[in-house]
């Protein structure tokens, strides 16, 4: 059963039926804004967020960046699936707008660390967002097989009056990935500000 993730928390990245887990996807989906349009009809507003992952070493040094504009990491392991500018316009469809799929043993063996964002690339309150929620599951981009845990973003009063957030990381642990909770928002709204915020301060 799929957890409501919490600041700090830790997850085991394992099946729950105890083998070893290989494919993890982590999703976005959220809502377009509806706003009162002329003569009392409706007008929705498209809501672009961005879901980026960012890989570093033990030094703490950025060694890619998975995000829009590269699509996938450059020793492989992690795949973003493409920019959603618009969200769900149409209200809920249960699906993810944009996801990255992860292959744990595929991931650069440089890597110690490996951190998910999520910004609004036009800046818009996560607060005025309908809906948006990132979840962490086993599977593929088309495939959900087990949820490990959840964030409600848009319900999430911490989150009002920001436009990105750090949603927490991977890092290795006895030769395994483990993932810890981070729950945080931040004032910077660029995706390079908040890399540069978590060298600082999360690693």
């Amino acid at each position: 059963m799929a957890i409501s993730l919490q600041k700090g928390q830790r997850i085991s990245l394992e099946k729950s039926s105890g083998g070893a887990l290989q494919k993890l996807c982590v999703g976005a989906n959220w809502g377009a804004i509806e706003k009162k349009g002329l003569l009392g009809g409706k007008k929705m507003v498209a809501v672009d967020l961005d879901l980026s992952v960012a890989l570093f070493d033990s030094n703490k040094i950025l060694l890619d960046l998975v995000y829009f504009g590269q699509l996938q990491a450059k020793k492989g392991g992690i795949k973003h699936s493409g920019d959603d500018t618009e969200g769900d316009v149409d209200g809920d469809d249960g699906l993810d707008n944009e996801v990255v799929s992860i292959d744990l043993s595929a991931i650069d063996s440089n890597a110690a660390q490996v951190v998910f964002i999520l910004n609004s690339y036009k800046n818009q309150d996560f607060k005025d967002i309908p809906f948006a929620s990132v979840r962490i599951y086993e599977g593929t981009a088309s495939r959900v097989d087990e949820i490990f845990a959840t964030y409600d973003i848009a319900n999430d009063e911490k989150f009002a009056g920001s436009v990105a957030m750090i949603m927490g990381k991977m890092y290795r642990h006895n030769g395994a990935w483990k993932f810890s909770a981070i729950g945080d928002s931040t004032k910077d709204s660029k995706l390079q500000q908040i890399v540069k915020a978590v060298q600082q301060q999360y690693l």
